[in-house]
């Protein structure tokens, strides 16, 4: 009997048909456009000028992202922290004993699924919302400066929390308490640190995952906020962080 040997090609394909064969990875995906559009279409087609001049256009276009970056946070963290809760995660590791290569595999795939998928609702949304905001203040278009680049930037920051989730999974090993974590992080502890009367924890604060989406979500970013450029690495870098500290743990534990 032949045995084939474990290739990285092999366990991105063994990665990418087990995510596929989850009904949760289906139902996931599939809420991402259908809030992300809704959303938009509720705002953009009640909207009047000067409703809300303080919003970025692109921005008010995509707030529907507030539950895709939990839908995407959702599904990375179910494809570590769920394989743990099941046992089955001791089968994967049986068939490769390395263990890395599963990390990484799930990882890629999460990253490039939640892109594609954020990007493509991205594109659909913003035109189709913008029928609405025609003659309003939040009047745009894809070729307006700025624009284009804060729609790509959305769903490159989606597609890095998605890969910040799984490495949250992956180290907590509980999917309860890792989406409690990444909602805590992402969400609810950037809005406690803005009460403290601090300057510096106000300048920490817009470098959160969080805040760092919205930035990068911006097509004219407001004076005293960050950089595309700058909230693009500090969203990689959290999620390189926490990526590393979970391929550490991964080789150190028991499965």
């Amino acid at each position: 009997m032949t045995t084939l040997a474990v290739t990285p090609v092999r366990v991105l394909h063994a990665e990418w048909h087990k995510l596929w064969t989850l009904r949760s990875t289906w139902f996931n995906l599939a809420l991402i456009p259908v809030l992300t559009l809704g959303t938009g279409i509720a705002i953009g087609s009640a909207y009047e000028s000067g409703d809300a001049t303080e919003l970025d256009t692109v921005l008010l276009v995509l707030l529907g992202m507030q539950f895709s970056q939990i839908i995407v946070g959702v599904l990375g963290i179910l494809s570590t922290a769920e394989e743990h809760s099941t046992g089955l995660i001791r089968s994967t590791m049986a068939a490769v004993p390395a263990r890395l290569p599963v990390l990484w595999s799930k990882a890629a795939i999460l990253g490039t699924v939640g892109f594609l998928t954020a990007l493509a609702t991205n594109l659909v949304t913003f035109p189709l919302v913008q029928t609405f905001l025609t003659g309003t203040d939040k009047e745009a278009s894809l070729g307006d400066p700025g624009v284009l680049r804060a729609l790509v930037g959305n769903a490159a920051g989606l597609a890095l929390i998605a890969v910040l989730a799984v490495g949250i999974g992956a180290l907590i090993r509980s999917v309860p308490t890792s989406v409690g974590v990444l909602i805590g992080v992402v969400m609810i502890l950037p809005e406690v640190l803005r009460m403290l009367p601090y300057d510096i924890v106000d300048d920490a604060v817009r470098y959160f995952p969080g805040k760092a989406l919205e930035t990068l979500t911006h097509a004219d970013p407001a004076p005293g906020m960050t950089s595309p450029g700058s909230a693009l690495l500090a969203l990689f870098l959290w999620t390189a962080a926490v990526l590393t500290a979970a391929a550490f743990f991964l080789k150190r534990r028991d499965v």
